[in-house]
């Protein structure tokens, strides 16, 4: 199926690993035009560099922006120098690092005030200096990464599961406030895809419980009807579908991409 991104604009934070890497990897392979971010300068250069032999791609058609979305001034230069760079923005994926694991009792107003920057604000202020370049076109995609804890809470991640929902709240809300300027914004929640943060998070639990990573591995395999992690091209091949014209008729929605995992309704 051509799903008819060929030359599409697209910008993607957190690109330089993990589940924005992957978005990435499958628009560039899809035809658009496309800006990475990370804040990590080095490793952002790295993954262009990475990109550019792997899929063959004009340099032109790649461009790496360095930028820390926790940080307003960052976001604003972003999108501005993308727009320009581009001649204008069609899609927008926001995306960011998890939040530290922990327990209530063991966070402190510092760390719950920095993950609502990092995953709140971020994306409210992302959008924020993208819409005025969505609305000019008359129209585009917006798709945020999020997470399955936004249905179905993960243990020792209060954070993330907090935080999340409520950007995810934002968004529905926001879906229907900007759906007569033919944008539509979508929320992808993955469960375990094998990506570093998954790797991070398993780390963890070994420590916790005092088992290798290979029984914790298993264990969350168990609760998974496929039987596996996910893999990151797998994530990125539904975001592409996700944010292509051939998508045309979805907004509001949070999309769970987690192999089956979630139980409820």
């Amino acid at each position: 199926m051509d799903l008819g991104l060929q030359d599409k604009r697209a910008i993607v934070t957190a690109a330089s690993r993990g589940l924005g890497r992957a978005i990435a990897t499958e628009l560039i392979q899809e035809g658009c035009r496309v800006v990475i971010s990370s804040r990590n300068v080095k490793v952002l250069e790295e993954t262009k560099k990475d990109l550019m032999t792997k899929t063959g791609i004009d340099p032109s058609r790649l461009y790496a922006i360095p930028a820390d979305v926790t940080k307003e001034n960052d976001i604003a230069q972003l999108i501005a120098k993308s727009a320009q760079i581009l001649g204008g923005i069609d899609l927008l994926i926001t995306n960011a690092g998890g939040p530290p694991a922990g327990t209530f009792e063991q966070l402190s107003d510092e760390q719950w005030l920095f993950a609502v920057n990092q995953n709140l604000l971020s994306v409210v202020r992302l959008i924020r200096e993208s819409l005025p370049y969505l609305k000019k076109q008359r129209g585009g995609k917006i798709l945020n990464v999020s997470s399955v804890s936004v249905k179905e809470p993960i243990p020792n991640l209060i954070l993330s599961n907090t935080v999340r929902t409520a950007t995810m709240a934002m968004l529905k809300t926001l879906a229907r406030e900007v759906a007569k300027d033919n944008i539509q914004i979508l929320n992808l929640a993955p469960g375990r895809i094998h990506t570093d943060r998954v790797q991070w998070l398993d780390e963890q639990r070994a420590v916790r419980e005092q088992r290798t990573i290979e029984e914790v591995r298993l264990d969350e395999q168990s609760h998974i009807p496929l039987n596996r992690y996910g893999q990151p091209e797998e994530f990125g091949k539904l975001a592409a579908f996700l944010l292509s014209p051939v998508n045309s008729y979805m907004t509001g929605q949070t999309i769970f991409i987690d192999g089956g995992a979630i139980r409820s309704m």
